[in-house]
């Protein structure tokens, strides 16, 4: 087992459950976060979470069990519509199988945190240089360490020391709403979406609702154009605008799908949609890697991002408690990260490609079918 210390940089699922497997196995680790808090704002929606990556990592963490209690089976149910709101497939909870129950990110991050000692995370704390084996803090700090991982999302300041690859704009973008106590104040919306998710898609452009807990929708209005084009549609000191601009966007869809924007929170946020390259991947540096949307950010049409990430972080965890030295580690680490990622990353680059083809949603029914 390596003994040496952990810097992880970025408090997210992936660097809090690093955190965790490596406190199980006894070692040490600090996660350097830049928000103040683990609420310091929204989380994100709901995740399905895989048995072979999420649920594996949680294994390893040894929290199945306080992830059992916040799962929400019923989550696993799906809808694909067209846009005129006629159902082209639908599948029950109990149908799926059960095996990828839903949980909301912010009750599992609450979950990863409350499993660490106190001062594992340093919240409210910013990274301005990095370093092999040394991050630079806003007051000045220097932290010295045998490891630093990148676990900072899609824009990570660890990832130039490994490689050139910068994110890139897929074409498409979201708007991301909300609509809050939608079974009393939205029936006809919670009865559109269900207990799960749903996709009413056509024209190049989507309406994508998932139910998250405490009785709200989490709302997508997707939109292939150029991201400026999407973004000048929000203003977040007009929201009553923001909506108008992307009723009309809508135009074509069904009153019932664009209930899902008429009626939203006055909470809107645009969301353009980077990935890196198909295949990324990078030499052996000492002394640092990467895992998460850090190594691989992908569009979400594979429901992959959070699943590897949590993987990832369980997988080279384990490696350093297997190996004697941190080298040989991120090197048996590294070699399975970068075919897994690739092969996600394929399938969401071509999900999301098929999911907004001419005839959509035809492509995304197919592939349900075929599963």
């Amino acid at each position: 087992m390596t003994t040496t210390p952990v810097t992880i940089v970025g408090g997210g699922l992936g660097g809090l459950t690093l955190a965790r497997v490596l406190h199980t196995r006894g070692i040490a680790a600090t996660v350097y976060e830049l928000d103040a808090s683990p609420a310091a704002r929204d989380q994100g929606g709901t995740l399905d979470l895989h048995e072979e990556s999420g649920q594996h990592a949680l294994a390893e963490a040894g929290l199945t069990g306080e992830f059992r209690a916040i799962a929400r089976e019923e989550g696993e149910a799906l809808r694909i519509l067209d846009q005129h709101g006629v159902v082209r497939f639908e599948e029950t909870a109990d149908a799926s199988g059960g095996t990828r129950p839903e949980v909301d990110r912010g009750a599992l991050k609450r979950i990863l945190v409350g499993s660490l000692p106190d001062g594992v995370v340093r919240w409210g704390t910013k990274v301005t240089a990095v370093a092999p084996g040394r991050i630079t803090l806003d007051t000045g700090e220097v932290v010295e360490s045998g490891l630093v991982v990148g676990a900072d999302g899609a824009w990570s300041k660890v990832r130039p020391l490994l490689s050139d690859a910068v994110p890139v704009y897929s074409g498409l973008s979201f708007v991301e709403a909300h609509l809050s106590d939608v079974d009393t104040t939205h029936p006809a919306v919670a009865a559109l979406v269900g207990t799960g998710s749903m996709f009413a898609l056509a024209d190049g452009k989507g309406l994508i609702a998932q139910r998250n807990g405490g009785g709200r929708v989490r709302v997508y209005a997707a939109v292939q154009a150029p991201a400026e084009t999407v973004t000048g549609l929000v203003d977040p000191a007009d929201p009553a605008g923001t909506r108008a601009r992307l009723l009309d966007v809508f135009a074509g869809f069904d009153a019932g799908l664009r209930a899902l924007i008429a009626e939203s929170d006055d909470t809107l946020i645009a969301r353009p949609i980077h990935a890196l390259p198909v295949g990324h991947r990078w030499a052996r540096v000492p002394g640092v890697t990467l895992l998460g949307d850090a190594a691989h950010v992908m569009s979400p049409f594979a429901g992959e991002g959070a699943n590897l990430a949590m993987l990832d972080a369980a997988e080279l965890a384990v490696a350093l408690a297997e190996h004697d030295d941190v080298e040989s580690a991120l090197s048996a680490y590294e070699t399975a990260l970068f075919p897994r990622a690739e092969e996600a990353a394929r399938g969401s680059a071509d999900n999301l490609v098929e999911s907004f083809r001419p005839d959509a949603p035809a492509a995304m029914v197919d592939l349900m079918l075929s599963h």
